[in-house]
């Protein structure tokens, strides 16, 4: 799964890597969570691509209220399509989920150690997501949320986690957002090569979705080695 992830790229390069008009203000994000706001790039009804902030965590427009959020943060590659909660915003709403960098766990011992995922070249990447509006029954509430769809980890990542996020190649960020062939888009859903990226400990500042700031990604000391008697 993809549980946390970071966003602390300068906002003009994200601007030239994913080529949205807007210009927001975006504070450095060091440990994004569940149920916060977030950027996400999806398409426009101009055909464009358009950055928003929308919160983690789908809520399906058939929902009856917004708990169900905390259990679809992540959507799994292989039933995507055909799943209830997320098989219309597949078909028609996806977007991009902007990081660079995500987080997971490995049990080490009698604890769970968190790592940080990144590009081996530090650059910034878009996870594959869906997104959905919601309404509540008063209809005075309206909320949009986004999932990131998960896949089996590549060689790298699978020393830490069995899953980890769809990681677009940048040459494919509009098939995922505009293609209406489905066998297309479910072709995208797989693990990036191992070789792009690179994995580190950092420490369990990052445990507590509380955190936000740069210690949260700071490498951690290396693992102690056995003491020879």
């Amino acid at each position: 799964m993809c549980g946390r992830y970071s966003l602390t790229t300068p906002v003009e390069s994200l601007r030239r890597l994913f080529e949205f008009p807007e210009l927001p203000n975006l504070a450095p994000r060091y440990n994004v969570a569940p149920t916060q706001e977030a950027p996400v790039v999806r398409r426009g009804d101009d055909g464009d691509s358009h950055l928003a902030l929308l919160r983690w965590g789908l809520i399906p427009s058939w929902a009856k209220d917004r708990t169900i959020a905390s259990r679809l943060i992540n959507a799994r590659a292989e039933t995507v399509a055909t799943t209830n909660a997320f098989r219309a915003a597949f078909k028609s709403r996806r977007c991009l989920v902007l990081a660079d960098g995500f987080y997971e766990w490995r049990t080490e011992g009698d604890r769970r150690q968190p790592h940080r995922i990144v590009r081996a070249d530090g650059g910034a990447f878009a996870m594959a997501g869906l997104w959905e509006s919601w309404r509540d029954k008063a209809g005075d509430t309206v909320l949009e949320s986004f999932t990131i769809i998960t896949t089996e980890a590549n060689a790298l990542v699978k020393t830490i986690h069995a899953r980890m996020p769809v990681i677009l190649d940048a040459h494919d960020h509009a098939a995922w957002l505009g293609s209406p062939a489905i066998e297309e888009r479910r072709a995208l859903l797989r693990p990036c090569p191992p070789e792009m990226l690179h994995a580190y400990r950092v420490g369990p500042r990052v445990n507590s979705p509380r955190n936000d700031d740069a210690a949260c990604i700071a490498a951690a000391p290396p693992a102690e080695m056995p003491r020879l008697l």
